[in-house]
């Protein structure tokens, strides 16, 4: 299980600056190929997110997904746009969030799955912010990580409801 409280772990992005990461982590009864079907399935977030009120793809419903789709997520009055920037079947699926408010200056979230024993995989979703590299930016990625663990939680917990229903 991810961390609740203290500063989230320290990362580096791929041009070498350091962010925050928030990880959170669930075993969930089903195969990783179930639980990828439904993560790649990534039009549909809002059919099992509960803090995603409507989903959809804005690139071509005929085109694959993989690197360079993108959907929109209405979460209350916000609006995002989610582009993958990682997958790798049934293994990880990244993207980046667009729209947020301009002090963020970038965050990537990661789904990661790792088949342990026969029919059940652990999942991990791992939240990386980069606000910025002064102290008082650092100090705001720490708030948005605890902010956001919440957020994790409640991704893991429908994903968790929607495999296993379907898996049973």
């Amino acid at each position: 299980m991810g961390r609740v409280f203290g500063p989230p772990d320290e990362a580096l992005t791929a041009y070498g600056v350091e962010v925050a990461e928030t990880r959170r982590s669930r075993t969930i009864a089903a195969e990783a190929q179930a639980i990828w079907d439904v993560l790649a399935d990534f039009g549909a977030v809002s059919s099992w997110a509960d803090i995603a009120e409507h989903s959809c793809l804005l690139s071509p419903a005929a085109q694959a997904v993989g690197v360079g789709t993108a959907r929109r997520v209405q979460m209350g009055r916000d609006t995002f746009v989610e582009r993958i920037t990682d997958f790798d079947p049934p293994i990880s699926l990244s993207y980046d969030v667009e729209g947020l408010p301009r002090l963020v200056r970038q965050l990537r979230s990661t789904w990661s799955l790792r088949p342990l024993a026969r029919g059940y995989t652990e999942v991990t979703l791992t939240n990386s912010v980069d606000i910025g590299s002064n102290p008082v930016q650092k100090l705001g990625e720490r708030i948005f990580g605890r902010i956001s663990t919440k957020q994790l939680d409640l991704l893991l917990s429908g994903l968790t409801k929607k495999v296993e229903a379907s898996h049973f």
